[in-house]
């Protein structure tokens, strides 16, 4: 397409900018490169789009995703390494062989024996390998077993020949606050899959993948001794709730979303813009750290943070602006009509409320990238 002005596109409207987004990828392979010994498996989940997928990986890459319908797109567009790093529900068995037979090397978890029994039975029956990890739990963020857990092992058992390791994933790092704090939550993760891929492998079971990440904690490990692979997957946006954890700046944050003021309220010391909750998303993620963010962070068409304001309040099509600081707003700087862009708190939620990004550089948009959702 043309390039063309930001007045051109119809509010609410997602923006990609191309540069930070380019910025973010190399600085998390830089990151990855002092680890020869593991290999970058980079979550898709936060694009959802070929065209930043190319950017992020490669076809011969290892990709992970968090639904089979992201699996399903993915390797029709040319990948075929995919770990889907959600528990499977045994009724979802048949899709996963489908993209086996379909030449897709999928891996799936679970942290049940229930569930690997019922993997087991499938497998048997279809005469058909399904590689399979077991969820570890090292920091009581939400699925998994801890890793000093023996039913690790009985899984490991049933499981059988389907068995290729254990995975984790650190998202009790999204509580830190310093650098500091997200290294402390990356030793911790990094001890506990390792130790439970020790206890597999004292017990004569194979584990040839330990995967372990989270953007914090891959962008901040510093040793990941016994670890194969490392995930990450928002590091490729970045977030306000990334931003309010350390693990990035708010001007490496590369989604946002254009909107237009449709009204002011001076008594209250209100903006209206057209960004409500159905753009923004209802994730308020940032409301528990030191800075609530509300919906959003106000910046100028540019994407520089004006003051302190902030979405403060949503509607499903309105959006309320306001100073945390109470002051007022002056309504003659921001006439009818005046286009914002709203920095997201979690930019996978905020991305998922649209069909495609608006790509930017420069200040114009040079390009309108398809995206995919549901499941």
């Amino acid at each position: 397409m043309q390039s063309a002005s930001l007045d051109s596109l119809f509010t609410p409207a997602l923006l990609l900018d191309r540069a930070r987004m380019l910025a973010n990828i190399e600085r998390m392979r830089a990151q990855a490169a002092r680890f020869p010994h593991v290999r970058l498996r980079p979550h898709l989940k936060t694009n959802k789009c070929i065209p930043v997928a190319r950017m992020v990986a490669g076809e011969d890459d290892p990709i992970t995703v968090s639904t089979l319908q992201e699996a399903e797109r993915f390797h029709q567009a040319g990948y075929r390494d995919i770990l889907y790093a959600v528990g499977i529900a045994p009724a979802k068995l048949p899709r996963v062989a489908a993209l086996i037979r379909a030449g897709a090397q999928m891996t799936i978890i679970l942290d049940s024996l229930a569930t690997a029994e019922a993997v087991a039975e499938f497998a048997g029956r279809e005469e058909l390998a399904v590689p399979t990890l077991i969820e570890i739990d090292t920091d009581g963020h939400r699925g998994g077993l801890s890793p000093d857990d023996p039913l690790i092992v009985e899984i490991g058992r049933r499981l059988g020949p389907n068995l290729v390791g254990v995975l984790t994933h650190a998202g009790g790092s999204y509580d830190a606050r310093t650098h500091e704090e997200i290294r402390r939550y990356a030793r911790m993760e990094r001890d506990g899959i390792v130790a439970a891929a020790t206890m597999l492998r004292d017990a004569g079971l194979t584990c040839k993948i330990v995967s372990m990440g989270s953007t914090p904690t891959a962008l901040f490990a510093e040793s990941l001794d016994g670890v194969t692979e490392l995930r990450a997957g928002v590091y490729v946006f970045q977030d306000l709730v990334m931003a309010g954890v350390s693990a990035c700046t708010v001007d490496e944050i590369a989604i946002s979303v254009l909107t237009s003021v449709i009204g002011h309220k001076p008594e209250r010391g209100w903006l209206l813009v057209d960004a409500g909750w159905m753009a923004m998303s209802r994730d308020r993620g940032t409301q528990n750290q030191a800075m609530d963010m509300g919906f959003g962070l106000v910046c100028d068409r540019y994407g520089t943070p004006i003051g302190d304001l902030v979405i403060s309040s949503a509607n499903q099509e309105h959006g309320i602006i306001t100073s945390r600081s109470g002051q007022p707003i002056d309504p003659d700087r921001f006439p009818i009509g005046t286009r914002l862009r709203i920095l997201p708190n979690h930019a996978c939620a905020t991305a998922a409320q649209f069909p495609a990004y608006n790509v930017i550089a420069d200040g114009l948009v040079v390009a309108r990238w398809e995206r995919f959702s549901h499941w």
